[in-house]
């Protein structure tokens, strides 16, 4: 390991995000499934854009589900649940394109090239990974620290300790390591939160900083030089 200065950034969502409301909606439906099936197959996905929420993908399953409905509900749970938030889970178009898996699909799934009696595979795929002492979560500092702030923007949210944040937002986080390779300062915060139009910005910074940040990172890794932008 050289003596050079490293920095190593990741970022983390909120439950509001976009990517987030669409996985929470794929597995909503995914869950509502297996409910009734637990040999259903789902190849679920969403797209939402402002006032739409798009389900679409292949489903092979007995059960019987209302796609809009959950999809609806699940919105709503996030936070999405007026006007005022931007997205209402309540009034937003839900279109569903869900079809049955393809035959030539279901043909390598239903059962298996070597028994019959087996089912077979689906979609592969391949996984990497690994962990370290960086933090109690064995994750690398970065990643583990933007969702320390994503997790404390949501419980600011939800419990009413700052009552003008809404459910989109996001955190960023740059470590910076040391030559033994273990986190030695935080270089830059950045979090960005979606509000309501009543909080002025100075006091929306303050009040971020002093909630949401600063009491979910380390203080040991927190200095004079560390930069915050909200």
């Amino acid at each position: 390991m050289n003596n050079e200065k490293r920095i190593f950034t990741s970022e983390s969502v909120t439950e509001g995000h976009p990517d987030k409301v669409c996985d929470r909606v794929s597995d909503s439906v995914l869950d509502a499934a297996l409910a009734q099936d637990p040999m259903a197959r789902v190849a679920c996905e969403c797209a939402a854009t402002t006032g739409l929420m798009l389900v679409m993908g292949e489903i092979t399953t007995t059960a019987t589900i209302d796609v809009a409905d959950i999809a609806r509900k699940a919105i709503c749970e996030i936070g999405y649940d007026n006007a005022a938030a931007g997205y209402d889970g309540h009034s937003c178009s839900v279109q569903v394109a869900l079809h049955r898996q393809s035959p030539d699909i279901a043909m390598g799934v239903d059962s298996s090239y070597d028994d019959k009696n087996e089912i077979g595979a689906g979609d592969q795929g391949m996984m990497f990974g690994f962990a370290c002492t960086q933090t109690k979560e064995l994750m690398p500092a970065p990643i583990a620290y933007a969702h320390n702030l994503t997790k404390a923007l949501t419980h600011a949210r939800e419990s009413g300790l700052l009552p003008w944040l809404r459910p989109d937002g996001k955190s960023q986080v740059s470590v910076e390591y040391g030559p033994d390779g273990m986190p030695a300062r935080i270089d830059t915060v950045v979090v960005s939160t979606q509000h309501a139009d009543s909080i002025a910005i100075d006091d929306l910074r303050k009040a971020v900083i002093e909630t949401v940040i600063e009491p979910n990172l380390p203080s040991r890794l927190l200095d004079e030089n560390t930069k915050y932008y909200v």
